[in-house]
């Protein structure tokens, strides 16, 4: 069941659209604030966000910060005046708005949209065909492989260890992995274990008893049981605190957990499918991740391959989200033949996630049919697609200095749009965070902003 945050200081309009988001299909979740929203962000990562643009405690804007929102789509709601938000609100990542007073037709497409790509197929629709994979697309040689693996471990009990890039699909191989399983008339959950708060993790992976600590005012069922016969998908797995690590590799091995507040053990028979954007092996020699677990993870593990790496299935796929774009809203807008040119040479450093959201984008600022050149972002089109970035490190500089300088000049040639630069990177948003509050804190200017001290 897909997860709606509604984010708005109205008490009606919360009211109202939680309605509307229950009646669709979605679990819901409200907040009135920035501090609220935060704290619903902690306790579950959403598949949807509809968020005013002024609150109390801050602007919907500072959403994008949160690591749990690079896999939800953003719609952000917003008056008459401030349609300038708006855009704004798309460069950062939101994927569509909303001009209050909210249109209920267009909002139901929204819901539909998102609960259809969250929902199984449906019924009579085969699970495999010319291009498609379950809820995977491309036709490329690296997808046909990763087809045929997901095909043959799917059947099986292993453990499955997921490896590959943000927004390259891990989820959605994890499904697949599910729906071809003996436990497909089972619960399907999806943990992301970096959008967790270290303080919550081990209450919501086991539960809890009533009293247990401050708060805990009624028993609460963690992700374990509530998979019990299913599988229990852990994204991000290397985010996971060591403690509970070793707390996850004793379920594995004895099939029993015991909820925070007490000592009485519970069976559960669940299948685990973990993944990470990280290297695993480099993650243990860090220390981000057990070796024993590790080991009991990848049983059998699986590579995705990045877009950049998927020859034709660059442009497969923005049609075909263009596509989707046409059919919801009665157009007929298609790529210039430069405009897929430049699509296909860009590398697209967050996958097809990004991709995604780009193409939504690009067509919701298209006034006519024809995307051209010149209506891309500007890191998609061929000005800086074709700019080489160099970082020039003197020698005997820290390890340190040469991480900061690498990092700031990706976050300036990403525009300052930091789950782009954390992609291209390669590390979790949650990790760039820390480091940009870091150089802050030292009075380092970061891109777009004001400050005392040069970045160099």
């Amino acid at each position: 069941m897909p997860h709606l945050l509604i984010v708005d200081d109205d008490d009606a309009i919360r009211e109202t659209l939680a309605e509307i988001g229950r009646d669709s299909g979605y679990t819901v979740a409200l907040a009135a604030s920035i501090k609220d929203a935060l704290i619903q962000l902690e306790r579950q990562a959403p598949d949807l966000v509809l968020t005013d643009v002024r609150l109390p405690g801050g602007s919907g804007m500072d959403i994008f910060k949160n690591v749990a929102v690079s896999s939800a789509e953003v719609v952000v709601m917003t008056g008459h005046g401030t349609v300038d938000n708006a855009v704004q609100a798309l460069r950062l990542g939101a994927t569509d708005f909303l001009v209050k007073p909210i249109c209920m037709d267009r909002l139901n497409e929204i819901l539909t949209r998102i609960a259809t790509n969250a929902g199984v197929e449906m019924p009579g629709t085969p699970f495999e065909e010319p291009g498609r994979f379950g809820k995977m697309y491309g036709a490329s040689a690296r997808m046909v492989e990763l087809y045929r693996q997901v095909a043959r471990v799917a059947p099986t009990n292993v453990t499955t260890l997921l490896i590959g890039e943000s927004g390259t699909g891990k989820e959605l191989a994890a499904h697949a992995i599910h729906e071809l399983s003996t436990r497909r008339q089972r619960p399907f959950i999806a943990v992301n274990c970096g959008a967790i708060s270290p303080n919550l993790i081990e209450s919501e992976m086991f539960g809890h008893e009533r009293g247990s600590f401050t708060g805990a005012d009624r028993q609460h069922k963690g992700y374990f049981e509530r998979a019990d016969g299913g599988t229990l998908f852990l994204d991000e797995v290397t985010e996971m605190p060591l403690d509970l690590q070793v707390k996850l590799l004793r379920v594995l091995e004895t099939g029993q957990f015991m909820r925070v507040g007490t000592n009485r053990e519970i069976s559960c028979d669940i299948r685990i499918v973990a993944a990470t954007n990280r290297n695993p092996e480099q993650a243990v020699q860090e220390g981000k991740l057990r070796e024993d677990l590790y080991y009991r993870l990848s049983v059998f593990p699986i590579e995705l391959p990045p877009l950049r790496e998927r020859g034709e299935d660059i442009l497969f796929l923005a049609r075909r989200f263009l596509q989707a774009q046409n059919q919801e809203s009665g157009k007929n807008k298609d790529f210039s033949p430069h405009a897929a040119e430049v699509l296909s040479r860009y590398e697209w450093p967050g996958n097809v996630r990004e991709l995604k959201n780009f193409v939504r984008r690009a067509f919701i600022m298209a006034d006519g049919d024809v995307l051209d050149v010149d209506m891309l972002a500007p890191h998609v089109s061929p000005s800086g697609d074709d700019a080489n970035m160099q970082v020039s490190v003197p020698v005997g500089e820290t390890l340190a200095e040469a991480d900061r300088r690498l990092i700031l000049a990706t976050l300036e040639r990403c525009n300052g749009v930091k789950k782009q630069t954390a992609a291209m990177l390669g590390i979790s948003p949650k990790t760039l965070y820390n480091r940009l509050e870091e150089y802050a804190a030292d009075g380092y200017v970061l891109p777009g902003e004001a400050g005392a001290k040069d970045s160099d």
